[in-house]
C-alpha cells in the first residue's frame, strides 16, 4: 500500500537539505548552543533554498514537493541543528495555514513573503499560561470594532517570537463553552500594541528563541480574520496535525544523529583490548536505537504520505509524533550511554542532542495528549465499523 522509495523530486529537495544542513547548520550548532540566538543568516538561506515553503503551492512562492518530502527534508536537517530547523517547521506550518484557510488575498499577501523570507519566519500563537494542552481554555480576546477587531490578552512558548513576521494568533471571540468562539486572525510582526517578551532560558534547542508575547489593544482591519468567526480551534486542530508530522521528524533526525555518532565512537573506543563496538551490551544499545527509529520514520513517513494524498492523518500524525519523539529521547540518552563520561561533556555531540529532542515530547501536544487523540481516534473507527 506504501511505497516510500524516493521520487526524483524528493531526493532534490532531501539533498538540497543535507547539503545545506552539512554546510550552514552543523558548523553553527555548537555555538548557537553555547551562546544562543536567533539565526536569521541560516535562515535567510534556507528561504533561498525553498525549504521555508516545501509542501507550499509554487504559486505561491513554494516548491510544492508534498508532505512526505517535507518530513526527508526536517530529518536531515534537525541530524545539523534542530534549533534552527523547529523555526522551520512552524513557518513551514504556518504558510500551510494560510495556503489552507486564507482568501486568495491572503493567501497572495503573505504566503510568498513567508516562503521567501521577507517575514524571516512565521510564528503560530495559540497556547497561554492556562491553555496550554486545552486550548480551549484561552483567555486572549478580540473584541468586534466597526467591521474589525481588537485584541488583547498574552501567548506564551511562541516558536521564534524574537524574530517572526507574521503571526496566526487565536484568541476568543465569544463567550461559548469549550472551543466554540475561538477565532483565528493574522497579525504583522510590526503590529503597534504587540510587545516580544524576553527569550525563555531552556534546557535545549538555543538557536531557538522562545519568547512571551502581549497583544495590546491592536487593532485589526477585517483582513486579518483567518477562515471563519468561531472556527478557528478547527484551523488549529488541523495545523497541529500537520505540525506533528514535523516534530515526528525533527525528533528522528536527533535520534539519528545521535545514533549514528555513537556508532562511530563505539567503533574506535577501546576498552580491554577491543573497541566497545564488540561487547553485546553496546550491540545491542545501537541494535534498539536503530531498530525504534526505523519503526518511527516508517511512522512518520504514512502520516505525510496520508496527508499527501488528501486522506484523514490525525491518528496516524499522533502516533508517528508519540513514537518518533519517545524513541527518538531513548536513542539518544543510549547514545550518551555508549559514550560514558564522555558523553556527559559538551566535548561531543550527543548531550546536545539528548537536551534538543527532550521538548519534541511536549510541544505540539505532550506525549499524553497524543495517547488521548490515538485512543479517540481508535474508539470512533470502531464505532463506526460496528454501527
Amino acid at each position: 500500500m506504501y511505497d516510500f522509495t524516493p521520487t526524483e523530486n524528493q531526493e532534490l529537495i532531501v539533498g538540497t537539505a543535507r547539503q545545506f544542513a552539512a554546510r550552514t547548520l552543523a558548523p553553527r550548532a555548537a555555538e548557537l548552543d553555547a551562546n544562543g540566538g536567533f539565526p536569521r543568516a541560516s535562515l535567510a538561506e534556507a528561504a533561498e533554498l525553498g525549504l521555508l515553503g516545501i509542501n507550499v503551492p509554487e504559486r505561491l512562492g513554494g516548491v510544492e514537493a508534498g508532505a512526505v518530502a517535507y518530513a526527508l527534508a526536517v530529518i536531515e536537517l534537525a541530524k545539523a541543528c534542530a534549533g534552527t530547523t523547529v523555526a522551520m517547521t512552524v513557518s513551514n506550518m504556518v504558510a500551510e495555514v494560510v495556503t489552507k484557510f486564507g482568501t486568495p488575498e491572503q493567501q497572495q499577501e503573505h504566503v510568498p513573503r513567508l516562503c521567501s523570507g521577507e517575514y524571516v519566519v512565521g510564528g503560530f500563537a495559540l497556547s497561554e499560561a492556562g491553555a496550554g494542552s486545552d486550548p480551549a481554555g484561552m483567555r486572549t480576546r478580540a473584541v468586534p470594532n466597526g467591521d474589525g477587531w481588537v485584541l488583547s490578552g498574552q501567548k506564551l512558548w511562541i516558536t521564534s517570537g524574537t524574530d517572526a513576521g507574521l503571526f496566526v494568533v487565536w484568541a476568543r471571540t465569544s463567550d461559548a463553552p469549550g472551543s466554540q468562539g475561538i477565532t483565528a486572525f493574522l497579525v504583522r510582526g510590526d503590529a503597534p500594541g504587540l510587545v516580544r517578551g524576553k527569550p525563555e532560558h531552556k534546557t535545549g534547542q538555543h538557536a531557538s528563541t522562545t519568547t512571551p508575547l502581549e497583544f495590546n489593544d491592536i487593532e485589526l482591519g477585517p483582513e486579518a480574520l483567518l477562515g471563519e468567526v468561531g472556527k478557528g480551534f478547527r484551523v488549529a486542530m488541523m495545523a497541529l496535525d500537520g505540525g506533528r508530522i514535523g516534530i515526528a521528524a525533527l525528533a528522528l533526525g536527533c535520534g539519528l544523529a545521535a545514533t549514528e555518532f555513537a556508532c562511530g565512537y563505539a567503533l574506535e573506543r577501546q576498552q580491554f583490548g577491543h573497541p566497545i563496538a564488540d561487547y553485546q551490551a553496546i550491540q545491542w544499545m545501537l541494535a534498539d536505537s536503530a531498530t525504534e527509529l526505523e519503526a518511527a520514520r516508517l511512522l512518520t513517513l504514512r502520516a505525510a504520505w496520508l496527508k499527501e494524498q488528501g486522506r484523514s492523518f490525525t491518528q496516524e500524525a499522533s502516533m508517528a509524533k508519540l513514537a518518533a519523539s519517545e524513541r527518538g529521547w531513548a536513542a539518544c540518552d543510549r547514545a550518551v550511554q555508549v559514550l560514558g563520561g564522555f558523553g556527559y561533556t559538551r566535548e561531543f555531540p550527543v548531550e546536545r542532542y539528548l537536551r534538543d529532542v527532550r521538548v519534541t515530547r511536549i510541544f505540539e501536544g505532550t506525549s499524553e495528549i497524543q495517547r488521548i487523540v490515538i485512543s479517540r481516534e481508535i474508539a470512533r473507527r470502531f464505532a463506526r465499523a460496528a454501527g
